[in-house]
């Protein structure tokens, strides 16, 4: 582990325009180690899936919570997401989700870039949607 807390600046540049939703435009680190957790899905560390899209939101974030605090880190380290839907529908859901749930997980109201993209599955078909994050130790 670093001894030093990495410098993270969360950056909307007027030139490039508003976001469209609860995450920023760009990230600037620096920062001695990196963290990369692979795409977490909306299951439990013993394998048990959740049924609705909302449920499956909750238990993707528990776990890169979970990834996270293994590490001694924590949402404030986020750098940057990638999200995979497979249902386009299910992007207002995602949108709802950030809304309500991101003011607590990012106290501060600044949120990490975020590259939304509907894919056609994910690795196992009741899988709704995956997130994968970076982090800045």
């Amino acid at each position: 582990m670093s001894a030093t807390q990495p410098q993270i600046q969360i950056l909307n540049p007027e030139t490039l325009g508003k976001p469209l939703g609860q995450y920023s435009q760009m990230t600037r680190v620096k920062a001695s180690e990196f963290l990369f957790i692979a795409g977490q899905v909306g299951a439990d560390k013993d394998g048990k899936g959740a049924a609705d899209f909302d449920a499956q939101c909750g238990l993707v974030f528990a776990n890169i919570g979970a990834a996270l605090a293994s590490q001694g880190a924590s949402f404030a380290n986020i750098v940057e997401f990638t999200t995979y839907l497979i249902h386009s529908q299910d992007i207002a859901k995602f949108m709802a989700y950030r809304i309500r749930e991101f003011p607590k997980l990012f106290k501060d109201g600044a949120y990490p870039p975020n590259t939304l993209l509907v894919i056609d599955r994910l690795v196992q078909e009741q899988f709704l949607i995956e997130v994968s994050a970076v982090a800045a130790l």
